[in-house]
């Protein structure tokens, strides 16, 4: 493992650690979308399924339980103690069509045609769009309180370091590629690139997340 991968997935363990923690602290999901996180619930759950049929490492298998069981956690906390401050009326992306998306071209770009592998394909098509209904929330309301922010800055930061992650690869390992998460990674990454502008310029310098009007 290089030092991009790493920093990539402390980045991916910190966004879901701060979520957890301005869950718990607030005692509100307000701001937070719960289709986003169903959708990585989906996600985790479909590319996972290996967990019970192979070993790689101790730190890989850690980290699949932490990501499904912290998943979970968050949808739980979202449709249970804190479902009395979900705003629904403001998330209302149409996840079917990211659901459906995702699998159509799981179906027709498969890295194999073998169960396992169709749904590993698919959790790589969902991921790269999953955060759309947060910033598509994030957009209705015209801002977002800091500790949000922050959530969705280490989310796109952990994907725009896996891209530096490829990269490295590419040049220093024989015969690398993966075009399926190239592509899907690219794709997620450019999804952040307004995010990135106004949290660099007003974030980062102690004013408020807000979009331009």
């Amino acid at each position: 493992m290089n030092i991009f991968r790493l920093v990539a997935d402390l980045l991916h363990l910190g966004s879901i650690f701060i979520l957890i923690a301005r869950l718990n602290q607030s005692k509100s999901c307000s701001g937070i979308s719960l289709k986003t996180q169903a959708l990585y619930l989906l996600v985790f759950a479909s590319r996972y399924l290996d967990l019970f049929f192979s070993f790689v490492s101790v730190y890989n298998t850690l980290m699949k339980i932490f990501f499904l069981a912290s998943a979970g956690y968050i949808v739980y906390l979202m449709t249970g103690p804190l479902k009395p401050t979900y705003e629904k009326s403001l998330d209302s992306f149409r996840v079917e069509f990211l659901i459906g998306g995702a699998a159509i071209f799981a179906l027709a770009f498969p890295h194999k045609y073998t169960v396992l592998e169709v749904l590993w394909s698919f959790s790589i098509y969902l991921e790269s769009v999953a955060i759309i209904p947060q910033l598509f929330q994030m957009t209705r309301t015209g801002e977002a309180d800091n500790i949000t922010s922050h959530y969705v800055f280490a989310l796109g930061g952990y994907r725009a370091l896996y891209i530096i992650n490829w990269i490295y690869r590419y040049y220093t390992e024989d015969n690398y590629s993966d075009y399926i998460a190239w592509v899907s990674g690219v794709v997620q990454t450019v999804l952040y690139a307004d995010f990135f502008y106004i949290y660099f310029t007003r974030v980062l310098k102690g004013k408020v997340f807000k979009l331009p009007v």
